[in-house]
């Protein structure tokens, strides 16, 4: 229940940014209703006028109906305008707290995005709004009149008869119970089906994406087995759901046809007795019809609110999680000198799992720094730790001599030009993806930039040159000259210290050598990190960092590791032995 108020009141804040487009809504609402609610007296009145055969009071009987077509055409507008106000408001707010949900994802921490799938992410910006959105506008659109109908159904009904009137809301209390006794239900289903669906989502998306992994290994079988064993959960909860929502319309009609009839049988014994006239109980039975119809709708309106304020929770999950730590407010912008020092550092991702204990690593300006090791020993975790990805537990890092966690991100990043073996691209042209490190680069740099990654020779063979369009994950390219593209991103801007991750794992050996050639000139008086699986690739590297367990256990340079025979020329013997 707590959870639904605060739920509840998040909502609120963003619907109160919208105070015009409500107070017009409302009072759209009562124009619509309090007119609607007088046209039956005024067909009361019309058919009184029918007496019998040859006694119709046509003078008196013209000016009615034509009050009545007047009252219809300017309810009409009214509705029109409050559905305009209730359109407005819904996917303002929508497009508010996709906003904000945006704007939350681009400052969380890579932790979060890495213990969270994509898909998941996915669904709470994507559906779980769209869910919010139908259930707000129907809120708007229902809620409102259905409240301002009862309350001046009432009003309109002891006009005509008192009695009548408080046998109606003797039996008001039947709809509200089985509503509340509904919505208590409904909340918990909803929000069970909304996390499911999400977890539904984010197994496709990883199954589409890695559909030819699943392919090659013939996991078809098994994948297909996961997806039915969610989809029956999501099956379960939904018919539940369903269930009881479904239960509503029924529930709520059959307590509206008790009071129509409580009024039917009333009405009649007093028309009988000459206490009201036939034309009243005709108004009578429309005020009841009216009075009932609204709890009709605001019990469907309260079950679809269930789900829309489940899926609201979710999205806020999201724009409320914790930020990446802010820089302080006295950061400075890093201006680099190539000198980098890790000092007692210690870092795990997971608590009860250690990674990185006490390292301790000097980088002098201009080295070419290579780190080697088995895999998981945390190598790419120190580039992590580099880039401030994560932030070290214990210890610290310097850059420049100063504590990176004292100096602005950005201004920390942008010192690096990074490679990794992972590449990303955009959805746009060759030109564009190129250009992403220096949007106002000359077409000249740019082409400067793609011939000395090598990668110029197959841009021109393509259909549009440097303006051929590809989608992010690279269209027709192969994973090397994706992988050639984001080496030319970072030749096109080079910053004072580089980060090479596997960076020619997916090329060809004799591009590679080409590669290697650029990469020396490009390394020439900066500070550049390798991480190589390859050991050939890093035979010219200043100070080799040999890392197993999370600790540096051997350090020098090629010539001096293979003379101490320790665990890296173990490693360099095994990739060369026949």
């Amino acid at each position: 229940m707590n959870a639904r108020k605060d739920t509840l009141k998040k909502v609120m804040r963003y619907i109160k940014r919208y105070r015009f487009f409500i107070l017009l809504s409302l009072l759209c609402a009562v124009i619509s209703v309090v007119l609607s609610l007088y046209i039956p007296i005024l067909t009361g009145e019309a058919i009184d006028l029918l007496i019998g055969p040859g006694e119709v009071g046509y003078a008196a009987l013209w000016p009615i109906l034509l009050q009545i077509g007047i009252l219809m055409g300017i309810t009409a507008f009214a509705q029109w305008v409050m559905n305009l106000c209730n359109n407005r408001i819904t996917y303002s707010v929508s497009r508010d707290m996709r906003q904000d949900a945006i704007s939350r994802i681009e400052i969380l921490p890579l932790s979060y995005l890495d213990s969270h799938g994509t898909g998941e992410i996915v669904s709470r910006v994507i559906a779980d709004v769209d869910q919010f959105a139908d259930g707000l506008l129907m809120g708007f659109t229902q809620f409102f009149t259905g409240v301002i109908t009862i309350l001046g159904t009432l009003f309109f009904m002891f006009r005509v008869d008192a009695v009548i009137s408080i046998v109606v809301i003797c039996l008001t209390p039947l709809s509200l119970f089985v509503a509340a006794f509904i919505a208590k239900r409904t909340y918990s289903r909803f929000r069970e089906q909304s996390e499911i669906r999400g977890k539904q989502t984010a197994f496709i998306d990883e199954m589409i994406g890695n559909q030819k992994v699943v392919q090659a290994f013939g996991r078809e079988p098994h994948t297909q087995e996961q997806f039915d064993k969610i989809n029956g959960e999501l099956q379960r909860c939904s018919l539940k759901a369903i269930f009881y929502s479904s239960i509503t319309n029924p529930a709520t009609r059959f307590v509206n046809n008790v009071v129509y009839a409580a009024v039917c049988g009333i009405g009649a014994f007093s028309a009988l007795r000459g206490g009201i006239s036939v034309g009243q109980i005709s108004a009578l039975l429309s005020y009841a019809n009216q009075y009932t119809k609204p709890f009709n709708e605001i019990s469907g309106v309260v079950t679809e609110l269930q789900n829309a304020l489940a899926c609201a929770a979710r999205v806020f999950e999201l724009i409320e999680e914790t930020p990446e730590i802010a820089d302080p407010a006295d950061a400075e912008d890093l201006k680099p000198d190539g000198s980098v020092s890790l000092q007692k550092v210690c870092f795990r991702y997971q608590k009860n799992r250690p990674l990185i204990e006490n390292l301790n690593l000097t980088v002098q300006p201009g080295q070419r720094v290579a780190i080697v090791g088995p895999t998981g020993c945390g190598k790419t975790t120190v580039i992590n730790l580099l880039m401030r990805f994560y932030d070290v537990d214990q210890g610290a890092i310097f850059a420049a001599g100063k504590d990176i966690r004292s100096v602005t991100r950005n201004s920390l990043r942008r010192s690096y030009g990074m490679v990794l073996q992972e590449t990303w691209l955009k959805a746009g042209t060759i030109r564009e993806n190129i250009a992403m490190s220096k949007p106002d680069a000359t077409d000249e740099e740019i082409v400067a930039a793609a011939k000395a990654s090598h990668a110029h020779h197959f841009i021109k063979l393509l259909p549009h040159g440097y303006d051929t369009v590809i989608t992010e994950d690279g269209g027709v390219l192969s994973q090397g000259q994706k992988q050639l593209l984001c080496i030319a991103r970072v030749m096109l801007n080079l910053p004072p210290m580089l980060i090479l991750d596997e960076a020619t794992s997916s090329i060809d050996t004799r591009t590679e050598m080409k590669i290697q050639e650029a990469f020396a000139a490009m390394m020439k008086g900066r500070t550049s990190f390798i991480v190589a699986h390859r050991l050939s690739t890093i035979r010219e590297a200043d100070v080799i960092i040999v890392m197993k367990d999370g600790r540096i256990i051997e350090q020098g340079n090629h010539e001096s590791l293979l003379q101490k025979n320790g665990f890296y020329a173990s490693l360099y013997n095994s990739q060369f032995s026949v």
